[in-house]
């Protein structure tokens, strides 16, 4: 799938009413050899800055999520591939935080749209579509070079 469809699948999940982090691993569930059931209740939590605290934006977790799947690490003495899934997920979130300026969903809320938006939840079409499609294209690239 190219970039842009994948971005494409991202924002239709989103559209769809699926949160921000659950239309970025849905994205890229089969790549990730997942099961979209899974994938949506793994996910799900995750939306409105985690369970609608408003902290990390939940297409930035939803993103985490994916490069845990595909460059994670599974035995806890294996330093080197903790540290260097660490690493992926600090480039995902710089890209993103370079993009917008943060990564904090209440800020990106005060930054990127209004109170009175906020409060009727029309905030989705000021600034979510925007950061879903960056960290879904962001994450693309990174997962799609030939030294990941």
């Amino acid at each position: 799938m190219s970039r842009e469809d994948t971005i494409k699948l991202a924002l239709d999940y989103f559209n769809q009413g699926y949160a921000c982090s659950q239309s970025v691993l849905l994205a890229f569930a089969d790549q990730c050899k997942l099961d979209p059931t899974l994938a949506k209740r793994i996910s799900g939590t995750f939306g409105g800055g985690m369970g609608r605290l408003r902290q990390k934006c939940g297409a930035l977790t939803g993103g985490f999520m994916v490069l845990g799947i595909l460059k994670g690490y599974d035995k806890p003495d294996d330093m080197d591939g903790k540290m260097a899934s660490y690493k992926l997920v600090r480039e995902l979130n710089r890209r993103v935080e370079e993009k917008f300026g943060t990564t904090q969903c209440n800020e990106l809320l005060v930054k990127y749209s209004t109170q009175e938006h906020v409060q009727e939840r029309s905030h989705h079409k000021d600034i979510c579509g925007k950061i879903i499609a960056e960290t879904t294209g962001e994450l693309y690239d990174m997962t799609n070079l030939t030294k990941f």
